[in-house]
């Protein structure tokens, strides 16, 4: 899985760089250009909108949310048509536990805790 898991990330980088999109295997629907936006993630593992690790659910607004769907979106997971909005709501939870089971290692239970935090910034 590791090893997977390195060369899915090496792909994924070089094909944003190059300003390329490519879904990702599995439960992704759909890659961040698919949805009209370009996802730019920092070296440092995050888009920008928040930097914690506090516990994110269904139903949470704000920059937390942004953070999530920006980093799921980077990872080729779809979070719904509305993109990064700031909205938890059903588009983004499926993504998460799609996110959880594609990652490996994580509860699959569509909640953003420190371990799945961890995971989305890896």
């Amino acid at each position: 899985m590791l090893k997977r898991r390195k060369l899915f990330t090496t792909m994924a980088a070089t094909l944003l760089a190059a300003g390329i999109s490519a879904g990702a295997a599995g439960a992704a629907t759909a890659a961040p250009s698919d949805q009209g936006q370009h996802v730019a993630v920092s070296a440092a593992g995050g888009c920008g909108y928040y930097s914690g690790t506090a516990l994110t659910v269904q139903g949470d607004t704000g920059s937390r949310v942004k953070e999530v769907q920006c980093l799921l979106l980077s990872w080729g997971f779809s979070v719904g048509s509305s993109g990064v909005d700031g909205v938890f709501g059903s588009g983004t939870y499926n993504a998460v536990r799609a996110f959880q089971g594609w990652y490996g290692g994580l509860t699959i239970d569509g909640k953003v805790g420190t371990n799945t935090w961890a995971a989305l910034r890896s």
